[in-house]
This record gives structure tokens, sequence and C-alpha cells, in this order.
């Protein structure tokens, strides 16, 4: 009989497993599905805890686990709390649509100044190394973006997905050599933007 260990870990399948999930949670907050995804997350757990008890010879292979499992407790946290204010009736991270109350939005938010409509409005600024551990500055962010697109009357996305194109882009800011990364989101001419800078090219202002 073969051991776990005899058997390589399918990363690439927990990580397709993982993303389902988030997709699971996310119909299910915006009303889409009427019961949590709770079979589904039993499921990845039990990988996440069979992968994490079985030595990886293999050091990337062991890396890549470990920030999927960052990624999915950071996530389920996320969900716990939604989960939670969803029954205490208060705003979730995920309540986006419809023009639902969003909690924190804005947390630094500036005002255009007078005369100036073809100036940039900025809305938020973070800085962010690890969006697996700073997941709520991920959240306020998101919350800044989906309520400025709502007032323009423009689409917005998924929780997930956005958080998995912030991972992206801090990722590849690494691979570069930058430590923090400085989010920006901003109003000019009637569109929102989100700009992406090393923390070495910007300056931070008192």
């Amino acid at each position: 009989m073969s051991s776990t260990s005899d058997v390589p870990p399918d990363l690439q399948a927990l990580e397709n497993e993982m993303r389902r999930l988030e997709i699971e949670y996310n119909m299910f907050f915006a009303g889409a599905r009427l019961k949590p995804p709770s079979d589904q997350r039993a499921r990845v757990e039990a990988i996440v805890r069979r992968y994490d008890r079985a030595p990886m010879t293999n050091t990337a292979d062991r890396f890549r686990f470990s920030t999927l499992q960052q990624r999915f407790a950071a996530f389920a946290d996320l969900w716990d709390r939604a989960m939670k204010a969803r029954e205490e009736g208060r705003p979730t991270p995920f309540a986006a649509v419809g023009g639902a109350p969003l909690g924190r939005a804005a947390e630094h938010p500036r005002a255009p100044e007078a005369g100036s409509s073809a100036r940039e409005q900025v809305l938020h600024v973070t800085m962010i190394s690890d969006p697996v551990s700073e997941i709520d500055k991920v959240q306020r962010l998101y919350e800044t973006l989906v309520r400025t697109r709502q007032d323009l009357g423009e689409r917005t996305v998924p929780f997930h997905r956005f958080a998995d194109m912030i991972r992206r882009q801090v990722a590849e800011l690494h691979a570069s050599g930058s430590g923090e990364v400085a989010f920006r989101a901003s109003l000019k001419d009637g569109k929102v933007r989100l700009t992406a800078r090393a923390r070495r090219e910007v300056r931070s202002e008192k």
C-alpha cells in the first residue's frame, strides 16, 4: 500500500478546487445560491490537511503549497466573518451589487478641488506587501472601487477575481525586486482607475 508521501501533491488541482470554492462562496453571498458551499469547503480543507501532513521534498512544491495554504486560510476567515455579518444583519465584503452598503468604503477619500473636474480625484491609497495576510486592505480597496463604479452605473467584478488580480500584480512587482506595492484608486474624466506601483517609485504623503 502506497503512503501519502509516495504520491506527489497535485497542487494545480488544489488551486483549481480553491478557485471553484471562491466562486461558489461569491455566488452564495450574491444570492445565487441558497446554501453556502459547505461540502466543497470540507473537501478542500481535507486536501489541505493531507498535504500539510505529507513531507514534500521538492522546495518549489512546498513553497507553492504554503502560499495556497495561507491564501485558503485568509479566505476562510473572510467567509466566516462575512457569514457572521450576514447573520447579524450587517453588510458583508461581498455585498457589492444593487447599491448595497459597503461599510468602510473610502478610508482616506479626498474631495476634488473646485473647478478641477478634469483633474484626478484620489479615492483610496494603500500599501500591500502580502495580499493573503493583508486581506482586509484588499477588501477596503475593493469596497472603494465598487461603490464608485456603482455610483457611475458601471459593472463590478466579484471579489475573488479582484483579489486574484491584486495577488498577481504584487507577485509581478515582487519579482522585479520591490517590497511593498502602492495601490491607488482614483477618478479622472468620469472613469475609475486603479494603478499599482513599486514602493521605491512612490513617496509617502504627509
